[in-house]
């Protein structure tokens, strides 16, 4: 994989969660807190659910640690997934 988008987030979210009532994730909201666009720990843990089951990229739950906001989430991601394909 190139790289986990801003789009694939969005969609792994709506997977893990019911977010038509959450906060939207967006090129504005990269930078907000899960928690202040109403995504708890327990959603946050769905979504790496989510990416571990679709994706087969291995996540642990600590991950949500490094995961605050929509942009960290990205960046992690992208860095778990060039971490996975240079130890191919």
């Amino acid at each position: 994989m190139s790289e986990f988008t801003l789009q694939e987030l969005r969609n792994v979210v709506k997977a893990a969660v019911n977010a038509d009532d959450l906060g939207e994730i967006g090129e504005e909201t990269l930078d907000t807190e899960f928690i202040e666009l109403g995504y708890d720990s327990l959603a946050l843990l769905e979504v790496l659910s989510v990416i571990q089951r679709e994706y087969g990229l291995r996540l642990p739950d600590e991950a949500t640690e490094s995961m605050q906001t929509p942009g960290e989430a990205l960046a992690y991601i992208n860095e778990r997934f060039k971490a996975a394909e240079g130890s191919r």
